[in-house]
């Protein structure tokens, strides 16, 4: 049976640790790899960090820049030249590929998302396998997504795919960093993200000068995956080949089991496609209204706000300590909630002057976090 594969690789696996060079050998397994899971059905996208790094080494700049519009010219002269050996070598192996620069923009954006997942479906019929990377060229600090692990968690839910695997320079998830701390334990298998807090696993950066992600953010990309029903696993860079060894069965890595995928692809573009623009702090009520009764979210049950933010606007939706329970778009802005929050929806035409939503975030806009 064929799978809906994304595979994500860091600059720490495609690069040296002291120059920064390409190290041709893993791109040339990985390669062979990813080839072999197309010629045996699957559907396979390769999420590709590297631009900048390769483009420091093509300059011979000693370290990363910091300044924005330096990193999106140095990553200009990174991401053709990264194209170009990809393209060599998946030649060599008979694939087609394609490159894919995304920004938040185009998740962010309604028709964008849409359009994004019927360009990567029509790809994928194509039998191409994409290779993406965000567009650090024009992308903006603030539309940004951060690091290449949350793309590539991004890109799994938007293709409704069955696996992510995460290629790290570490072998798995570990208990603390094994590089540092002796007494560091291996963890297998995550079935719930909050089995991590349990288990007081700590994080740490990134593994190398050239990287921008650590652990934290792949734990952050394992629970938008899994949210979205992709079972996720954290392996070694250097060794491509055990992604067919971990679909074979193998416990290789670390895993963390799917949840279940909500089948409504609006929601999961809510969920995990937009950026919050401010929080709501509901009360118990409110709490169990939209958790267990499947309600919409009432003014009533609003009793704080934080943030700036317009209707229609994406918001999380909090218990009182601020944890995450759900998200969803929001009917009023944060001047208009901060007048009505607490107040019954017939109160809600008095207080603004007009005759506005009886909801402020309805059930068809809202989506739980798992």
């Amino acid at each position: 049976m064929s799978s809906t594969i994304v595979v994500k690789i860091g600059t720490s696996s495609l690069t040296q640790p002291n120059t920064g060079n390409l190290a041709i050998s893993t791109i040339a397994a990985l390669v062979e790899t990813l080839s072999e899971l197309r010629q045996q059905g699957n559907r396979v996208i390769l999420v590709s960090s590297g631009a900048v790094g390769v483009g420091c080494a093509r300059l011979g700049l000693s370290e990363r820049p910091r300044d924005i519009a330096r990193k999106q010219a140095v990553a200009a002269v990174g991401q053709g030249r990264l194209m170009r050996v990809y393209d060599d070598l998946f030649t060599t192996m008979q694939q087609p590929i394609a490159q894919v620069l995304l920004t938040r923009t185009d998740l962010v954006q309604r028709s964008r998302y849409v359009n994004a997942y019927r360009t990567f479906q029509e790809l994928l019929d194509l039998k191409v396998i994409p290779v993406v990377n965000e567009n650090d060229t024009v992308a903006v600090e603030e539309l940004k997504f951060g690091d290449n692990d949350t793309l590539s968690a991004m890109v799994a839910s938007l293709v409704e795919a069955d696996w992510l695997f995460l290629l790290t320079d570490v072998d798995r998830l570990y208990s603390a960093d094994p590089r540092s701390n002796p007494d560091a334990r291996p963890i297998p298998l995550v079935q719930h993200l909050g089995e991590l807090a349990a288990l007081q696993v700590e994080t740490a950066g990134s593994g190398t000068n050239w990287g921008t992600g650590g652990m934290a953010t792949k734990i952050e990309a394992a629970r938008i995956a899994t949210s979205a029903g992709v079972r996720t696993a954290i392996a070694a860079g250097k060794y491509p080949a055990n992604i067919v060894k971990i679909l074979q069965g193998e416990a290789i890595g670390t895993q963390f089991a799917a949840q279940p995928r909500t089948p409504n692809a609006r929601k999961r573009w809510i969920a995990y496609g937009l950026i919050p623009t401010g929080k709501l702090y509901l009360d118990r009520g409110a709490l169990k209204a939209i958790c267990e009764g499947g309600k919409s979210l009432l003014a009533a049950g609003v009793t704080a706000i934080e943030g700036q933010f317009e209707a229609s606007e994406a918001v999380q939706l909090c218990d009182r300590s601020g944890v995450e329970i759900a998200r969803g778009l929001v009917n009023y802005s944060s001047r208009e909630l901060q007048q009505i929050r607490g107040r019954r929806s017939d109160e809600i035409p008095a207080i603004l002057g007009y005759l506005g939503a009886d909801t402020v975030v309805h059930r068809d806009n809202l989506v739980l976090i798992q």
